[in-house]
C-alpha cells in the first residue's frame, strides 16, 4: 500500500501544477485544446484525491460490520473516479471542441489582444504575449511533470510484475487488483498522449493558419478521456462484484491442494478479492480415511502455508474438512 500511496502523491503534485499551468495558458490564449487539457488535468487531480481517500479507508481494521476489512473501498473510489471525473472531464472537453468546430470559434493561434470567451466571461489577454509560445511553454512543462509521475507509477507496477512473475503489462493489467496503481499508470499515459495531441493541433494550426486543427484536437482529447472512463469503470466493476483469481492461477492453487499428502479429493474451491492484494480462499477438502485429528490439523496448516507461498495476494485461507 505504501508504494501505491507514493505513486498517487506524485501524480497529485504533478497534476495540480499542470492544471494551473494549462488553465493559465488557456486564459492567455483562448485555445480550445488548452481548455480540454485543463479539464483533463483537473480530472486527474481530483482522481488522486479520491484514490487517497480510498487508500485511507482501505487501511481501516476489520470490525463486526466489515469482518474482512475495508479493502474494497479502493475499488469503489476508483470507480467514482472513472464515472464522475474522467466521464465529466471527457464530456466537457469533447463538447467544447465540438462547439468550436461547428460554431466557427478560434483555436490557439489567435492574434494577441483578441477577445476570449469563457463561460459567462469575455476578456482580452495582454497584447504583448505571443499566444502560441505560451501554449508551447505550458505543454512542454506539463510533459515534464507527467513524465515524472509516469516514471513513479511504472516503477511500482514493474515491482508488482516481478513479485508475481507477470511477463507483460497486458498480463499485469488483466490480473492486478491494485486499481490505484493501475489507474495512476493508465492516467499518466493518457495524459502524455493528450499533451502530444494538443501540441500537434496547435502546431498544425500555426503552420496552416486553420483553427480546425486546434479544435479537432480538443474533440479527440475528450473522446479519449471518455473511452478511458469506460475502460476503467469496467476494470473496477469486476472487482467490486467480487471477482476470483484468474483461471490459470486458480488452477495452480487447486493443484497444490490436490497434490498434498493426505488429501483424497478437492470438493470445492473458491477465491475472491476483498481488496487490492487481499484474496480470500476457501477450500472444502476430503482427506484420506484414517487420519487422526492432529494429523489433519497439521495438513491443513501446511496447505495454507503452501497456498500463501504460491500466491502473495492471499490474505485468509479457510480449509474445511469434508467427509
Amino acid at each position: 500500500m505504501a508504494g501505491s500511496k507514493s505513486v498517487v502523491l506524485a501524480a497529485l503534485i504533478a497534476n495540480g501544477a499542470i492544471a494551473i499551468l494549462k488553465f493559465g495558458g488557456f486564459l492567455l490564449t483562448g485555445s480550445a485544446a488548452m481548455l480540454s487539457e485543463t479539464y483533463h488535468s483537473i480530472s486527474d487531480t481530483g482522481n488522486q484525491v479520491f484514490l487517497l481517500i480510498g487508500i485511507r479507508f482501505s487501511g481501516r481494521s476489520a470490525d463486526q460490520q466489515h469482518p474482512f476489512g475495508y479493502g474494497k473501498s479502493q475499488f469503489f473510489y476508483s470507480f467514482l473516479v472513472s464515472v464522475f471525473l474522467f466521464g465529466i472531464a471527457g464530456w466537457e472537453s469533447a463538447k467544447h471542441g465540438y462547439s468550436q468546430l461547428t460554431g466557427g470559434g478560434h483555436g490557439g493561434g489567435q492574434h494577441a489582444g483578441e477577445t476570449v470567451d469563457f463561460l459567462f466571461l469575455s476578456y482580452t489577454p495582454p497584447g504583448w504575449l505571443d499566444p502560441v509560445w505560451v501554449n508551447y511553454t505550458v505543454l512542454i512543462g506539463a510533459f515534464v511533470f507527467e513524465t515524472w509521475a509516469l516514471y513513479k507509477a511504472r516503477a511500482e507496477m514493474k515491482r508488482q510484475m516481478d513479485d508475481h512473475d507477470w511477463t507483460s503489462y497486458r498480463e499485469a493489467f488483466r490480473k492486478t487488483s491494485d486499481v490505484t496503481t493501475l489507474t495512476a499508470l493508465t492516467e499518466d499515459t493518457i495524459a502524455l498522449l493528450g499533451i502530444v495531441i494538443a501540441l500537434t493541433g496547435i502546431t498544425l494550426e500555426q503552420l496552416t493558419g486553420n483553427a480546425v486543427f486546434d479544435q479537432l484536437s480538443a474533440l479527440l482529447i475528450g473522446l479519449m478521456l471518455m473511452g478511458f472512463a469506460l475502460a476503467l469503470a469496467w476494470e473496477n466493476k469486476r472487482l467490486i462484484l467480487g471477482e476470483s483469481l484468474q483461471p490459470d492461477v486458480e488452477k495452480e492453487l487447486r493443484g497444490i491442494v490436490t497434490a498434498h499428502s493426505g488429501v483424497d479429493s478437492l470438493v470445492d474451491f473458491r477465491t475472491v478479492y476483498f481488496g487490492p492484494r487481499n484474496v480470500l480462499v476457501t477450500a472444502d477438502v476430503q482427506f484420506e480415511d484414517g487420519l487422526e485429528t492432529d494429523e489433519m490439523d497439521a495438513q491443513i496448516t501446511a496447505i495454507e502455508e503452501e497456498l500463501r507461498a504460491a500466491e502473495p495476494d492471499i490474505g485468509k485461507v479457510y480449509v474445511e474438512p469434508e467427509r
